[in-house]
């Protein structure tokens, strides 16, 4: 008989590639969570910023209320800034994310102002305005869908019991904040998401299309915002295939709808 699995957790990340929010409950859109990397940092080219080549942006946590975004320094709980989720200047920009061009907006110079003091370089914070289209790679999407800033794929799940089996491996265990899921799952076997299909989760039908390919950014302390090695060079010992490095599988949602920690996850 198999196990039953359940959403263990869910997780936003209102700015792409800083701390992550664990909540009880997440508005499924078609380009990921409500409020899902609609931000994002940006150099004065116009690239986006991440923890790749800045790995301290993992000591910058966010919060998020009804009303606004809190963004406060692990290190140094004085260095904060806090702004309406609805604040937008009237500057446009294009911005570049792996190779897609996308039109957003800025924020605010001031909170530009703030992110480019702590990083020691010229930034922008945007937005994706709701009419801003980026669209998914065509062989992964199901219904033409759009993703936010996310690196391509709108949502990525884990299994609990996958994260287990990898630290079993490891000298020094990983947290799952090194995977940046946004849904994890408890149940089953180590990589049961492998199999996964399509999935019914609280009101929502979700397709599994992919696996999620993995990149230094998991060797990112997520607590002292430093860079190792670990568990990129485990994983690639034994979740490669090709020249790619696999954990976690990425996801399409197929209809809007909420879902919740403690769902059961029915597999088509």
């Amino acid at each position: 008989m198999k196990q039953a699995l359940f959403v263990q957790n869910l997780y936003l990340y209102p700015i792409k590639s800083l701390g992550g929010i664990s909540v009880p409950e997440a508005f499924v859109e078609e380009r990921g969570f409500r409020y899902d990397r609609r931000w994002m940092l940006v150099d004065k080219k116009g690239d986006f910023v991440t923890q790749r080549q800045h790995p301290q942006l993992a000591l910058l946590q966010v919060s998020l209320s009804k009303t606004q975004l809190e963004v406060v320094s692990k290190g140094d709980p004085s260095q904060r800034i806090a702004f309406d989720l609805g604040l937008v200047s009237d500057q446009e920009l294009q911005v570049s994310i792996w190779g897609d061009q996308v039109l957003a907006r800025v924020v605010s110079p001031e909170v530009s102002r703030w992110f480019s003091d702590f990083l020691q370089m010229e930034l922008d914070l945007v937005v994706m305005p709701e009419s801003s289209q980026r669209k998914m790679d065509p062989r992964y999407a199901v219904q033409g869908e759009s993703v936010s800033f996310a690196d391509g794929m709108p949502y990525v799940m884990i299994g609990q019991a996958s994260l287990d089996e990898l630290n079993g491996r490891l000298a020094d265990p990983v947290g799952m904040d090194r995977f940046r899921p946004n849904l994890v799952f408890s149940g089953g076997e180590a990589y049961a998401e492998d199999q996964f299909k399509q999935l019914q989760i609280g009101e929502v039908e979700f397709q599994v299309v992919k696996p999620c390919a993995r990149c230094v950014m998991i060797t990112v302390d997520q607590e002292k915002g430093t860079k190792g090695k670990e568990p990129l060079a485990t994983l690639a010992t034994y979740r490669s295939q090709g020249s790619k490095v696999y954990f976690g599988q990425n996801a399409v949602a197929l209809a809007p709808g909420m879902v919740r920690v403690g769902d059961l996850i029915l597999q088509g």
